[in-house]
């Protein structure tokens, strides 16, 4: 069996893939710290993958106006050691990075949104200017680059996913749809919640895995490609909030802006996947309504199981 190494195997997404890929491939974990360049080297070298899946990073947005030194090193430098070690490896055939919709930033639309103008969704693709206004947008988009960088030099084999909001946890509410619905289930009266004038759109974790899976059988189309990886679905959060407290029959009062807005606040993040379905045959398949109906009985079930 071809080999796959998976940084952040232990993480949400790296959980889920393992399962999905475990009886087509070897899977192997890094084992490293990504700031340690010459245990990546041994590591690489020791497993000699076909594949390497790039999850592993720091995702808070929020702790990264904080932490921006710390979000830099992980995200950004420890993505390039990981390319610079692997560009060696003879057997590779795809470096697969995980990229985030946060790339985009600052949208024209979002000075619209944020003072309650008439306005047009955008849809972004990717071709869509990047506007990163978080540290942590800002090391991805340096990912990107470096990425494109290694390819037009040293032909080094790529593809990237500028992956939207996942959702359909169940065993980490810190997240908007796990954090509403654990909520709501906890508090019948009323729960306390942030801004809900931004839009959103939102992508069932088993489709996002299958893009993997097939990225994985496609590698030669997919190489050298950045993708937009989310369905243009996007709503305000204040509609997703109606939407779930109608599926769970949920009556109580929302306190909004209980939460300070960070600085980075993007107020519009929609994209669609057209490129992936013309390139890799790939597109989501599950709605946003089945994906809901799916995690609130995934955590009714588990608060019923505690009790």
């Amino acid at each position: 069996m071809k080999k796959v190494l998976i940084t952040g195997l232990s993480g949400f997404i790296g959980g889920y893939l393992q399962n999905r890929l475990a009886n087509q491939y070897q899977i192997f974990d890094l084992a490293c710290d990504l700031l340690d360049k010459e245990a990546i080297d041994k590591r690489l070298t020791e497993v000699d993958p076909e594949f390497i899946i790039h999850l592993a990073a720091r995702t808070e947005v929020e702790k990264s106006f904080y932490e921006q030194t710390t979000f830099s090193q992980i995200n950004y430098v420890g993505t390039v050691n990981m390319i610079e070690s692997a560009r060696h490896l003879k057997n590779l055939k795809l470096f697969v990075f995980s990229s985030t919709m946060e790339t985009y930033g600052w949208q024209p639309e979002s000075d619209l949104i944020r003072d309650g103008k008439p306005f047009t969704l955008p849809v972004f693709d990717e071709s869509t200017k990047q506007y990163p206004n978080a540290p942590y947008a800002v090391a991805k988009v340096g990912c990107e680059l470096y990425l494109e960088y290694a390819h037009r030099s040293f032909d080094f084999p790529f593809c990237a996913f500028r992956q939207t909001n996942t959702y359909g946890r169940h065993d980490n509410d810190l997240f908007v749809v796990e954090q509403i619905i654990t909520q709501m289930l906890a508090n019948p009266d009323e729960i306390n919640l942030g801004y809900g004038k931004p839009y959103r759109n939102f992508l069932w974790i088993d489709d996002l895995i299958e893009l993997y899976a097939t990225v994985l059988e496609k590698s030669e189309q997919a190489n050298g490609e950045i993708f937009c990886v989310g369905p243009d679905n996007a709503l305000t959060i204040e509609s997703l909030v109606e939407k779930i407290a109608t599926k769970m029959n949920w009556e109580g009062k929302v306190n909004w802006n209980t939460k300070p807005k960070h600085d980075g606040e993007i107020y519009v993040l929609n994209s669609t996947a057209a490129k992936a379905e013309r390139l890799l045959g790939w597109k989501p398949t599950v709605d946003l309504d089945t994906g809901l109906d799916r995690t609130i009985e995934l955590w009714k079930s588990k608060k019923n199981e505690s009790n």
